[in-house]
């Protein structure tokens, strides 16, 4: 997952034309941007309409919510004026994404007590664990509350709402649930990738994160779980999975009497099928290990591209952010990885103004990106968040016109380095998974790379979404690469092609 920390955000659309301020990974939306449910039929006469804000793990955590309540026979709503129920699963991550949020909430609530006094609204997730209080007491403006931990009470709580017209709370956090048994409603997607949550909450404890307090402990979910669900969505015909948690890197669970670790889980699940593509988020770079570049290596349909948050270039910075890495730390695995997987390519998180930085420290951070030269970075100026150890502990002293102009500087370099990791991909071939037709043309087809370029090109006949194809890279911006169609193939094709050292 894309981590979307206490900070704000420049979010792009991976098909613009000008140089993007911002080079992410392709398929990124923003915190405060909702992510809303496709219809879906349903046996109790009531329909739930679901908006999502956040990370992928919240919408992957939209999903479970739509799979509980189907199985209690709610109709999913396409827009919340059909809706018996409007649930807002949020986040509290970025201030932003609050205030928007907030928002909604405001403008759900004065439609309700105008034309439909019998609307149930719902908070989910993060926020409503953090502003419980405000929301319910203060500000009146919901009917329930429900914590990320605790989405199965979701029926009763919606039952105890509306027969008593008093508010229901669950925001318990757990240590156990990982919601393992359930199969989610994907109703956020576009039938050829998909998210797969393979743990829950956190135990980093960054300074500047607000997640180990609204999402709990970390806790793996079990491996035969997850390889079923992978399983199931092969046989539905997706063609990539990207496996979710926190910190990817620490999963470990205990099976017959041996530990399976995050690189035997991405190894097994790689056996599942050729022609899945396989990818994970976030990776925490005091956990990425040696095993898990090997199986970058050697399994080819594990997809040649991490997402690496180094977050600052300054050592003492990092420890201020209690990261437990330095950045020597952090080069040394950038050329371990590059040594072990040729051309792997990385993207990463980088926060600007923390508390404290000066100007030789955000220096280190821009000598960081020129030795690294990221392909896609998330950049973000520091906003602080309450109840973070940088909260308590810090104070948030750089002035905000610093902060933005050390943001600004970050950007432009980054839009360098994207463009200039796109021209070196000029000329030559890639196969793409076509996820759909461009956003400008309906003549047209986009995808991704192995390493995790969108690729626009002119449709051939007989080409369809969820298809591999050979584009050959013609051009490019510092946010998509423009190419022309080769020929149609399979991954296993391409493996075979290219023999051993293609893993």
């Amino acid at each position: 997952m894309q981590p979307i920390a206490d900070l704000d955000v420049l979010d792009l659309d991976p098909e613009a034309d000008a140089p993007a301020p911002v080079s992410s990974a392709p398929d990124a939306r923003g915190a405060d941007q909702p992510r809303v449910v496709a219809p879906r039929a349903g046996t109790n006469g009531r329909s739930v309409f679901i908006e999502t804000y956040g990370c992928q793990m919240n919408v992957a955590d939209s999903e479970l919510v739509a799979s509980i309540l189907g199985g209690e026979g709610y109709a999913l709503a396409e827009r919340e004026e059909d809706a018996d129920v409007v649930l807002i699963n949020t986040c509290a991550i970025r201030e932003k994404a609050e205030d928007r949020v907030r928002g909604r909430l405001t403008h759900i609530r004065a439609r309700k007590e105008k034309s439909q006094p019998g609307l149930q609204i719902g908070v989910l997730g993060c926020m409503a664990e953090r502003l419980r209080s405000k929301l319910l007491e203060q500000e009146r403006l919901v009917d329930l509350v429900v914590g990320p931990d605790a989405y199965r009470d979701l029926p009763r709580l919606l039952a105890e709402s509306r027969d008593t017209g008093q508010a229901a709370v669950n925001v318990q956090l757990s240590r156990e649930e990982t919601y393992a048994d359930l199969a989610p409603v994907r109703y956020d997607t576009n039938g050829v990738s998909a998210f797969v949550s393979i743990m829950r909450g956190c135990d980093n404890m960054c300074a500047f994160c607000v997640v180990p307090f609204t999402r709990g402990r970390e806790r793996s979910r079990p491996v035969t779980s997850i390889l079923s669900e992978v399983g199931q969505l092969v046989d539905a015909g997706y063609k990539e999975v990207t496996v979710l948690g926190q910190n990817v890197n620490s999963y470990r669970v205990e099976q017959d009497g041996s530990a399976v670790d995050f690189a035997e889980l991405l190894y097994r699940i790689s056996l599942l099928s050729p022609e899945l593509r396989i990818r994970y988020s976030t990776s925490h770079p005091k956990d990425c290990s040696d095993a898990l570049l090997h199986v970058h290596r050697e399994r080819p349909t594990v997809c040649d591209f991490i997402h690496l948050p180094v977050q600052h270039g300054n050592s003492d910075v990092l420890k201020r952010m209690r990261r437990t890495y330095t950045r020597e730390h952090y080069l040394d695995l950038v050329e371990r990885a590059r040594s072990i997987v040729p051309g792997i390519a990385f993207s990463t998180d980088l926060i600007a103004g923390f508390c404290g930085e000066t100007d030789a420290e955000h220096a280190d951070t821009l000598s960081l990106m020129r030795e690294v030269q990221y392909d896609h970075a998330f950049m973000f100026a520091y906003s602080e968040r309450p109840d973070t150890y940088a909260a308590r502990k810090y104070s948030d002293d750089v002035p905000e016109a610093v902060k933005k102009a050390r943001l600004t500087e970050i950007i432009t370099l980054q839009t360098e380095h994207s463009l200039a990791s796109n021209r070196r991909r000029v000329g030559t071939e890639q196969v793409v998974l076509v996820e759909g037709t461009s956003k400008r043309s309906d003549d047209q087809l986009r995808g991704r790379t192995d390493t995790n370029h969108m690729v626009v090109f002119d449709r051939p006949a007989g080409l369809n979404k969820g298809d591999y194809a050979v584009v050959r890279v013609d051009d490019c911006t510092s946010a998509t690469l423009l190419g022309s169609f080769v020929r149609a193939t399979t991954l296993e094709a391409e493996s075979a092609r290219l023999g051993p050292e293609a893993a």
